[in-house]
């Protein structure tokens, strides 16, 4: 089911703006990222979701353009996002059916597979991860880390050429956090992962810090904790 490329996504982002009347939340933006598994860190409200929302074809650019290997997503918004799949912070928002086999059947007939085609897959699918029992389980018998790994599958079964993960360990305990991320350091999709938890990034191979829609620091995620950190620290100061 994982994909297996000679190289990562190309994801080029050009002086994308994105206004809500006249707020601001990015402005004349530009990034492009090559490697396999890049974090986006910074404060709430920073604009990290938003970035998010742009790759994926769900939220509309105020002015500029998103490319993915070459597709700009705006123009040709279909071929774009079979590139990408998205993963919420909150499961319960993005699971819409009863069953673990209808959520991950559905994804599967979007691709035009009938739903024998489709059914055959998910099962696979399950039986790799040691999971055979779940095609007729309840998604409301699932714990929250439950619910995320059926997430992560319904997207992975469409194979996305790029991963985007919002905050995916929101309210769940750290053992099964720990589990997620060996399951997600296996894949070999693009990564681009948003959390304000610092040592979420630690063997990625970029971080980038952003505030209110602008590039603070960007490189190496050793370097850019630190700057962070010190930031977070002298700005909790100016508080007290």
């Amino acid at each position: 089911m994982e994909i297996s490329r000679e190289k990562p996504a190309e994801i080029d982002i050009r002086s994308a703006s994105v206004f809500y009347g006249k707020e601001r939340i990015l402005e004349n933006f530009n990034l492009s990222i090559i490697e396999q598994k890049v974090g986006f860190i910074g404060r709430n409200g920073s604009g990290k979701t938003t970035l998010l929302r742009i790759l994926a074809g769900l939220q509309e650019l105020t002015s500029g353009k998103v490319l993915i290997d070459g597709t700009e997503v705006a123009k040709h918004r279909n071929k774009a996002i079979r590139k990408v799949g998205i993963i919420f912070q909150n499961p319960d928002h993005q699971i819409i059916f009863p069953t673990v086999g209808e959520e991950l059947r559905f994804g599967l007939t979007q691709l035009g597979l009938n739903r024998n085609e489709a059914d055959l897959k998910v099962i696979e699918c399950l039986n790799q991860y040691d999971k055979a029992d779940w095609f007729e389980r309840a998604v409301s018998t699932l714990s929250q880390g439950q619910k995320h790994l059926v997430c992560l599958l319904a997207v992975l079964l469409m194979k996305p050429r790029v991963l985007l993960l919002d905050e995916p360990f929101t309210g769940i305990d750290i053992p099964t956090q720990l589990k997620l991320e060996y399951f997600l350091n296996s894949l070999k999709q693009t990564i681009i992962h948003v959390s304000h938890v610092p040592e979420t990034f630690q063997r990625y191979q970029r971080l980038i810090w952003i505030e209110e829609g602008t590039i603070q620091a960007d490189g190496p995620p050793k370097s850019v904790i630190k700057k962070y950190r010190d930031a977070m620290k002298n700005f909790d100061e100016k508080k007290i």
